[in-house]
């Protein structure tokens, strides 16, 4: 199983709205995506879901500021 795939697995979570966020960004931005910001992106899916609800749907923010730039590109990504 190649990278990508790997990563498509980990992006189908507990709900429909983090799959299509997590999905959109790797179908999107990922493999164009620098190094730190690809790693980033693992660590985003390491998080529980019910943080990543948070994260993406409340004023609540990442510590960690690399997790706080991909969540505002991840939310950025057109529909």
């Amino acid at each position: 199983m190649g990278e990508i795939d790997k990563l498509r697995w980990r992006c189908r979570r507990g709900t429909l709205e983090l799959d299509l966020l997590l999905t959109r960004y790797l179908d999107i931005a990922y493999s164009s995506a620098p190094l730190e910001r690809r790693q980033a992106f693992w660590r985003l899916l390491a998080c529980e879901d019910s943080l990543l609800l948070r994260l993406f749907t409340s004023d609540t923010q990442a510590e960690d500021p690399e997790l706080r730039a991909i969540i505002a590109e991840i939310r950025a990504l057109p529909n």
